[in-house]
């Protein structure tokens, strides 16, 4: 009788599994890193440069887990390379050359690929609700929005980077990361979902999703054109004494990668809820819908109402748009539900995408209260953002208990994900219309 044996050998390794572009990959990285390090390190303290050592391996993971990352790192830190190099043209960096060099005035200055994100966030929401609605060439127009969307990270990302060296160049005391205002974190926030739902969408093999995620970043991105107009928010502004800190750098993205998987999943939910009852006629029965038609309508009468002046022609736009889509998902339901996963497929979703966001807002919640510690003597002060950040986190965590728990699937978890949603954006950015307090930065 022949006996098998199984030998475990470093060709087991997780190492020794990756290819040569994995190890290319990773010395890129590394490389980029140290130069960073070396051309920039006079401009950082030690945490900082702690910081910057510490996202090289966090880099190189994430390329190796999910390899489109590579190829959005090396297109960001390309794109952003040449804008720099188009700034420092001639000597010394100068900010005027945003509107006299062609690269820079029309695509890579800040304010350019910033403006190319939102719309080609917007170009990818319309394509994945044509194909949600074509017979013949669903397939298509769905997947030309994913690659929009990826389009759009890419500007996102690399305005960002731009943004971050541009405030330098005003003055070393005004230079600082971009995550500091609301018109800094709404870009975040955008690209931030979208990365995640590109991430699912691959991972489930459906793109069907993108036409419901898609919608609430479209619509991050209308506040986001708004508050531009209005507020002339992209001026880039000196921080306030309180965010002159390193803890923001941590604070705040682990933050927002909770806010963007938690409206990742409330929009997967209201997809759950709309599969579930695409052969409803009863129209009290079709809640979801007219829950949406609220929220969405209704938003301009709140900043009408709350003295938030300017644009009102723009949210007259922003109304009738809001009622198109929701008249158009009302309408369309049975084919829409057609297109969608199983429901089985969307509770999962929801599911890890708010055990995501509910690990990395736990995150940012201990990180803040280190952060109020150092700047205001105290860990907790029951300031309207932090008592709201509780609410968040208290919710979710309750959600995720009785899942585990309790075995909570279907209805009631999606509409319970839906409403976390609403919870969600009053205390992102209700609390700035309606409330004040130490974190009153990014008014309206």
């Amino acid at each position: 009788m022949n006996t098998a044996t199984t030998t475990l050998t470093l060709s087991d390794g997780y190492f020794s599994r990756r290819s040569p572009m994995d190890w290319l990959f990773a010395l890129l990285v590394a490389g980029g890193g140290l130069y960073a390090l070396q051309r920039y390190g006079a401009y950082m303290d030690v945490y900082e440069k702690g910081i910057l050592l510490a996202a090289i391996p966090g880099a190189i993971w994430l390329g190796w887990f999910w390899r489109p990352l590579r190829t959005l790192m090396l297109v960001v830190a390309g794109a952003s390379l040449l804008a720099l190099a188009l700034y420092q043209q001639g000597g010394a960096g100068d900010l005027a050359r945003s509107e006299q060099v062609f690269w820079l005035k029309f695509f890579l200055s800040s304010q350019s690929a910033i403006l190319w994100m939102s719309m080609l966030f917007f170009m990818a929401t319309a394509f994945y609700w044509i194909g949600m609605f074509s017979d013949n060439q669903g397939e298509t127009m769905m997947r030309l929005g994913s690659g929009i969307v990826w389009a759009g990270v890419a500007m996102a990302l690399i305005g960002t980077m731009v943004r971050w060296y541009e405030s330098y160049l005003i003055s070393p005391d005004v230079g600082h990361i971009p995550v500091s205002n609301l018109y800094e974190v709404f870009i975040m926030f955008s690209w931030i979902t979208a990365v995640f739902y590109l991430y699912y969408e691959q991972r489930y093999g459906t793109r069907a999703l993108g036409a419901f995620v898609m919608l609430v970043v479209s619509a991050a991105v209308g506040f986001l054109l708004w508050y531009t107009v209005v507020r002339e928010a992209h001026e880039i502004q000196p921080l306030v004494p309180a965010l002159q800190s390193w803890w923001m750098k941590l604070h705040v993205p682990a933050n927002f990668i909770g806010y963007g998987t938690f409206a990742l999943a409330s929009m997967v939910a209201f997809a759950y809820l709309i599969k579930q009852q695409a052969s409803e006629t009863r129209w009290f029965k079709l809640a979801p819908l007219w829950l949406l038609g609220v929220v969405l309508c209704f938003e301009p009468l709140v900043f009408r109402s709350q003295g938030v002046q300017g644009g009102s022609a723009y949210w007259m736009v922003y109304f009738g748009v809001s009622a198109l889509i929701v008249g158009s998902i009302l309408f369309g339901r049975r084919r829409i539900a057609m297109r969608l996963p199983e429901l089985e497929v969307l509770d999962d979703v929801m599911y890890k995408a708010i055990a995501v966001g509910f690990a990395f807002f736990t995150i940012a919640t201990v990180l803040g209260a280190l952060w109020a510690a150092e700047a205001w003597g105290g860990y907790w002060s029951w300031d309207p953002k932090e008592t709201w950040a509780l609410i968040v986190w208290l919710n979710y965590a309750a959600w995720l208990h009785m899942r585990m728990m309790k075995g909570l699937r279907g209805t009631v978890s999606a509409w319970w994900a839906l409403v976390g949603l609403v919870v969600t954006t009053f205390a992102f950015l209700g609390v700035n219309m309606f409330l004040s307090g130490l974190h009153s930065y990014g008014t309206l």
